[in-house]
């Protein structure tokens, strides 16, 4: 009797390893998961040899990044490179202009990059508007993530020109961590400060990290893989692509659908790139932190995508002058900094007009702080009036995302209309049963963010207590749950476009 052995389809493989522009790779795609799986294998069989497992993961990050972008991965080693070498002549020279002039030159290049393949077309039809010369657009493509490592690399130049940090000796440690595979495409930005003293460190992942990465992972592919994809597809996206069909009370639903989608798509995202890192013996610090129980616009932006707000803050609101110069220049500097973080998610009036509204916020909030003596993040003593603020607070927010999702601003103007003079809010029942599975996903995601974190706590405490054995009964499980609710296409995070 003759066994024959399985024939192996190495062109399906190859194509399954090929960049696909319609199915990039991300952390809750199958291809990803059994990937993962085989490079944890071999990095752990390196735990002891740091060069090599610093080389290893460095070529899977570039190979993550080649199946997220093709073959512009390397722009991603152009930025390495150069702010490497940038780095490490400016450490050897001691003349602040010539110093000014190298952190300038990476700058130019780091920008330049961001400023090409993004804003290209954008700023060519303002000139086309204001010189009456047609434009014809380019056809450029948006590499994934390039405003996330020109950002992270260029922070690690400001501060070795600052004298905060030493510039690292070899070209393989930075490439590392400018291309470090759980935060690269979608953040969160880590600080060269904070990433750099972990590199060289023995590999250490201890039972409390093993449990805590399990934990952050499950989370993120429950809010993005179950909640953030299922309320976009069945939902979300219907509203948004035609407000004008739907009546008030359905476009404003539709504006908080979309206000828990992109916090449980980008925190999902940030959630599993945390957890993907402490499996790897890497800590990142938390970009989220329940953002919608913020009782202030200022507030909400020490909650909301931490990383990028704390990075604006630093290298761009200081720079500016920060609240040093008087209070008018501190609001105009608030408004400036808002207005180019903006325009840092795109080239789209829409999002100056989503940065100059929350600028103009964090002016005004400054304003009456200095009236009122109020601090930031300090409760009210009246609980009713907490609860207002934050009911305030979020409407503000969820104002600012349609100008965020939708692509042109006509759309955002149309479904402000719809639910400022067409509301019709005899249609709640009837759009409440109608997207029932919606509505309670909806209800789940928000009891969720709104629960009290010691409860959250406490959960991941206990989750972290259970046997190695649970965690993976877990993830499988998890896992069966989104093959159940999943749509046929993959939706990629949301924050891939920027």
């Amino acid at each position: 009797m003759t066994f024959d052995l399985p024939k192996i389809d190495w062109g399906l493989i190859a194509q399954q390893l090929a960049y696909d522009p319609q199915s990039p790779m991300i952390f809750s795609s199958g291809i990803f998961l059994w990937l993962a799986a085989a490079f944890l294998i071999v990095y752990a069989m390196l735990h002891r040899a740091d060069t090599l497992r610093l080389l290893f993961v460095t070529c899977f990050s570039y190979y993550f990044y080649y199946k997220s972008s093709g073959f512009y991965f390397f722009l991603l080693a152009v930025v390495t490179v150069s702010d490497f070498i940038i780095a490490h002549v400016m450490s050897r020279t001691q003349g602040k202009g010539a110093r000014k002039g190298l952190v300038a030159l990476s700058l130019v290049i780091d920008l330049g990059l961001l400023a090409y393949f993004k804003y290209t077309n954008f700023f060519g039809h303002i000139f086309s508007q204001l010189s009456g010369t047609p434009w014809h657009d380019l056809d450029i493509f948006l590499p994934v993530g390039i405003s996330f490592f020109t950002f992270q690399s260029l922070s690690y130049t400001i501060d070795v020109y600052r004298r905060k940090i030493k510039p690292l000796d070899r070209l393989l440690d930075y490439a590392f961590y400018v291309s470090f595979f759980p935060q690269l495409v979608a953040g969160p930005i880590v600080r060269a400060a904070d990433f750099i003293p972990q590199i060289r460190k023995p590999l250490l992942v201890t039972r409390t990290m093993l449990g805590t990465g399990v934990w952050f992972i499950v989370c993120g592919l429950f809010k993005k893989a179950v909640i953030s994809d299922y309320i976009s597809v069945n939902f979300v996206e219907r509203i948004f692509d035609n407000p004008s069909l739907y009546s008030g009370v359905e476009n404003l639903l539709g504006v908080y659908g979309y206000a828990l989608q992109i916090y449980c798509d980008f925190s999902g995202y940030s959630d599993m790139a945390i957890g993907i890192a402490l499996l790897l013996g890497f800590r990142f610090n938390i970009n989220f932190d329940s953002p919608y129980k913020s009782a202030s616009i200022t507030e909400f932006w020490r909650r909301w995508h931490i990383s990028l707000s704390s990075w604006l803050r630093d290298y761009l609101y200081i720079s500016l002058g920060g609240n040093r110069k008087g209070k008018v220049r501190q609001y105009l500097n608030l408004m400036i900094t808002m207005f180019l973080g903006g325009l840092w998610h795109g080239a789209s009036w829409n999002f100056v007009a989503w940065g100059t509204l929350h600028g103009v916020a964090l002016a005004l909030h400054k304003m009456w702080m200095a009236i009122t003596g109020q601090r930031v993040g300090t409760p009210y003593r009246r609980r009713w009036v907490q609860a207002l603020c934050v009911i305030v607070t979020f409407h503000f927010a969820c104002l600012c995302w349609i100008f965020f999702r939708n692509k042109e601003f006509a759309g955002s103007m149309t479904m402000i209309s719809q639910i400022a003079t067409n509301f019709h809010p005899e249609l709640l029942w009837q759009l409440l049963t109608g997207y029932w599975q919606v509505m309670a996903l909806m209800a789940l995601g928000f009891a969720l963010h709104f629960a009290p974190e010691r409860w959250e706590q406490a959960c991941k405490r206990a989750f972290v207590k259970l046997p190695v054995a649970a965690y993976v009964l877990v993830l499988v499980t998890m896992v069966v749950l989104i093959i159940q609710v999943k749509s046929s296409d993959i939706q990629p995070f949301i924050y891939f476009q920027f």
